[in-house]
This record gives C-alpha cells, sequence and structure tokens, in this order.
C-alpha cells in the first residue's frame, strides 16, 4: 500500500491476486525428478505387472504419491499412457542396440561375412544385457502379447522397427552369399522370444544368485553356439 493526499490506495500487486495453478497440475519440489517421468516409471512397473486390464489410474498415482487429475495432466486417457510406456521402452531399447545394429550395416557394406556374424554375436550380447537391465521390458511385452489380436499397432510402432533392420540386414547377407539364411523372419523372431524367456527364467530365481548368474551363462552360449550353427564358416546349400 502507498499514502497518498486522500487516504491509502493499494499497488497494483495488491490489486492481482498470484495465478493459482491449473488443475491438476502437479506440484514438485526442487530437485526432485520431474512427475512425468515419475508417473511412466511406475506405470510401466504395474502395467508389467498386471496387464493394461488390471490397472486402474488411481493404481498409478497411489504408487507415485499423486492425485489422479495430476496423472490426467500429463496423459489424459490410461490408453495414451499405456502407449507412452511402450514408447519409452521402445527408445530404451534402440539407444542400447543401434550400435550394434550399425555394425551389421558396416559389415554388410564391407563384405566381410566374419565381420557380419561376430556383429550378430554382439547384439545379442547386447540384447541379453538390455533385457536383464530392463526386465519390465519383457514382461510389458508379454502381457501384451497374451491377446495377440489386440493393440497391433504397438507391435507396428514399437517393436518390427528394429526387427525389420535386423531381418532386412539377414536378408541382403544371405543374398551377397555371406550366410545362408532362408527364414529370418523366424530367426529373429526365435532369438527374441528366447531372450524374453530368459529374463522370465532370471525373475523365478532372482533370489538364487548361483542359479541366476548361471542362467545367464547358459543363456549366452546357447544364443552363440545358436548363431555358429545358423551361420557356419563353410555354408550349406540351403534344401
Amino acid at each position: 500500500m502507498v499514502a497518498t493526499l486522500d487516504g491509502v490506495r493499494k499497488t497494483e500487486s495488491e490489486k492481482t491476486p498470484p495465478a493459482r495453478r491449473g488443475p491438476g497440475r502437479p506440484r514438485r519440489d526442487a530437485g526432485a525428478r520431474p512427475t512425468r517421468e515419475r508417473v511412466l516409471e511406475a506405470a510401466t512397473a504395474l502395467f508389467a505387472e498386471r496387464g493394461v486390464e488390471g490397472v486402474a489410474v488411481r493404481d498409478i498415482a497411489e504408487r507415485v504419491g499423486i492425485d489422479v487429475s495430476s496423472v490426467h495432466h500429463h496423459f489424459p486417457t490410461k490408453t495414451a499412457l499405456y502407449e507412452a510406456c511402450f514408447a519409452a521402452v521402445f527408445s530404451a531399447e534402440r539407444d542400447a542396440l543401434d550400435a550394434e545394429v550399425e555394425r551389421l550395416a558396416t559389415a554388410l557394406a564391407t563384405g566381410d561375412r566374419d565381420q557380419f556374424v561376430g556383429a550378430l554375436h554382439a547384439l545379442i550380447d547386447a540384447f541379453a544385457t538390455f533385457l536383464e537391465e530392463h526386465p519390465e521390458t519383457t514382461f510389458l511385452w508379454l502381457r501384451r502379447w497374451l491377446d495377440p489380436a489386440a493393440a497391433t499397432a504397438l507391435d507396428e510402432a514399437y517393436a518390427l522397427p528394429i526387427y525389420s533392420r535386423i531381418e532386412d540386414a539377414l536378408l541382403t547377407a544371405a543374398g551377397r552369399g555371406l550366410i545362408v539364411e532362408p527364414t529370418p523372419h523366424v530367426t529373429v523372431r526365435s532369438l527374441v522370444w528366447a531372450a524374453h524367456g530368459h529374463v522370465t527364467s532370471l525373475s523365478a530365481i532372482a533370489r538364487d544368485p548361483v542359479a541366476a548368474g548361471r542362467e545367464r551363462r547358459e543363456f549366452r552360449a546357447f544364443a552363440h553356439r545358436f548363431i555358429d550353427r545358423l551361420y557356419p564358416d563353410r555354408p550349406a546349400s540351403p534344401s
């Protein structure tokens, strides 16, 4: 307030009340992780545990420690949040595998058969490591695949792009005589499902470090033997 000749009047800052937060807008402490990130993490874990039908938005809000309107501030519907979870795990998977997929392309460019097969070995190692470090990826997809006819757009957007790049590389390598590969689609899916099965086994023995260590070693040994048997040094002609 300021004094005037005819009394006291309010300043502009006193006349105008401070802007109120919009409904559902989450309040965040300085230094805390962004609310959107925490919602995504909680939703991914819950969808992986229960499937999309077994999770309510309220469950996600409770796990994060916010109200439902705060969840809706970032994701207007549960469907939008569910898709965002797949987008997030796809982005992380792509980042983890991109360098190894590029190694396949480099080997194709040079026409080096040993380099190409070596890149396949490195790729399966990278994929196994990624899934071991992010098991929610496996269980999110397994829940989704329990209903094969539903939400196929998720597969097209967040699974097929990586799979297709590898299938195309196998086809190209076969066309150039580097390997014999008549069924690249089945080959890629076989390795993907084997890796997801590996992570499922790990989750069942998580409290037994000896068994978990053996599972990790044996899965990698199997995967590398699988690649070596598919693409031997002197490939036989396809029957």
